[in-house]
């Protein structure tokens, strides 16, 4: 068997991603007729029908799915490594783009990019507000080049630094069930309220559901801030980051209904990039920064004590506010 190129490889799993030859010749900006002889030239060479031809679109035959699953490593390695001499050539990159993610405290994570990159006049700073699984699309997409979100550390793709955890409370305003509250609510007593969740902003999203009650009424949000205001406000119920709702949680104005059917639930907030992508010289001294200020991080992130006399709420309703 002779040797096949780099270019045979490209050819073909261009076809394969859109499904022809014309497609794939436009997204490699070749001709069709070049795009058609690599790949009959990469079937002759390994002696094996990569394609299908018979039908309205070309088709991989089941050699050719085999070997184009396969040939996924050689070719990012390839993008690795163009991307990783273009970096070189560059020198410092010129721009960056991080994903904040909704379980980030937003104030401190501005804070710390804030101060980074006022000592990096020649990188701009690209910032992005994603929820639920949208960081992680970004990042996975190529998107991103770092993110501030929980992430699922068993995924080799990713490395991580850890930022401390973030306790999620089902919690209402204290005029939105009748008193006094039972001792154990259970999912059918709250699913005849109207429960707020965030909305997923990735574009393609799992199909999974964060503590949501099938056949509830929904309100759907973008933001924690915009769940939190529509949960004070007596207009549905939910789960909230704790750190943003600690003050509401000691002074009455919101009371956890955290119990056995609603235990709440802890995630490990994190700074995460691409294991298997190159980093440029910016983006490697964000990495030893964010490592440097993890502790300081987590310390602040840690839930602070009450202070005598704060106790919970009686249920009373609070005075009302003028809109």
């Amino acid at each position: 068997m002779s040797e096949f190129t780099l270019h045979d490889l490209q050819c073909f799993d261009a076809v394969v991603r859109a499904g022809g030859f014309q497609a794939a010749a436009t997204a490699l900006h070749r001709s069709h007729p070049a795009v058609f002889a690599a790949v009959a030239k990469l079937e002759r060479q390994l002696g094996l029908k990569l394609l299908d031809r018979g039908g309205y679109r070309v088709r991989p035959t089941e050699a050719g799915l085999s070997f184009h699953r396969r040939a996924q490593g050689l070719l990012q390695e390839l993008d690795g490594l163009r991307a990783h001499a273009a970096q070189l050539a560059a020198g410092e990159e010129g721009e960056l783009h991080v994903v904040i993610g909704d379980l980030c405290p937003v104030p401190q994570a501005l804070g710390l990019l804030g101060r980074f990159f006022a000592q990096c006049p020649g990188t701009r700073l690209h910032l992005h507000f994603e929820a639920v699984t949208g960081p992680w699309e970004r990042l996975f997409d190529g998107d991103a080049d770092l993110i501030l979100h929980r992430i699922d550390k068993t995924d080799p793709r990713v490395e991580w630094l850890d930022l401390g955890p973030v306790a999620l409370v089902p919690v209402v305003a204290p005029y939105l069930l009748p008193t006094p509250l039972p001792r154990t609510l259970t999912p059918e007593r709250m699913r005849g309220y109207t429960q707020c969740v965030m909305r997923d902003t990735a574009h393609r999203p799992p199909a999974q559901a964060h503590f949501v009650i099938e056949g509830a009424p929904q309100c759907t949000v973008g933001d924690q801030l915009m769940k939190k205001e529509v949960i004070l406000q007596g207009m549905g119920w939910g789960h909230l980051p704790k750190f943003l709702i600690e003050d509401e949680l000691r002074d009455g104005r919101l009371l956890s209904i955290a119990g056995r059917h609603f235990p709440g639930g802890t995630e490990d907030l994190v700074a995460a990039r691409r294991r298997d992508r190159p980093q440029g010289p910016v983006a490697q001294r964000l990495w030893q920064y964010l490592e440097e200020q993890a502790p300081d991080w987590r310390s602040a992130m840690a839930p602070r004590r009450r202070t005598a006399g704060c106790g919970k709420s009686d249920g009373r309703r609070p005075p009302s506010r003028k809109l």
